[in-house]
């Protein structure tokens, strides 16, 4: 444990921390907390972007996650995740579990009023296809 938080209370543990998350919160953005839960192998959504920036964790099963320009990768319980938001397309999102629910609780901070999240258009996934991670 760093000195940072050592004094935590019992039972208080720091997961994570990101530092470079706060310049990429939108003026006047309001923080929306999002439990996501997934059936055995449910793919998520469609690729999306979200308005701002979100920071999150898995409190049950795994999930494959990738975002534009990073490989994919499995974030399993009790690890966090971030996400810039903004114009970086979300490709999954799944459960990586075949034989149980996964969930995940995650804080978003967006401009008051916008979606949650925008699906991409085909024509657009095709444009930048050349920034996902290991694809030509």
């Amino acid at each position: 444990m760093s000195t940072e938080h050592a004094h935590l209370p019992p039972g208080v543990e720091v997961i994570a921390t990101l530092p470079e998350a706060a310049p990429r919160i939108p003026a006047g953005a309001e923080a929306r907390t999002i439990r996501v839960t997934l059936a055995p192998g449910d793919p998520g959504a469609p690729p999306h972007r979200h308005p701002g920036p979100l920071f999150g964790y898995v409190t049950q099963g795994e999930i494959l996650f990738e975002l534009e320009g990073q490989p994919p990768r499995v974030v399993k319980a009790g690890e966090a995740l971030f996400e810039p938001g903004g114009d970086v397309i979300h490709y999954l999102g799944a459960n990586n579990l075949q034989d149980a629910q996964s969930q995940l609780v995650v804080t978003m901070f967006a401009p008051p009023g916008t979606p949650i999240l925008t699906v991409v258009s085909a024509e657009e996934l095709a444009e930048r296809r050349h920034l996902r991670f290991g694809r030509p």
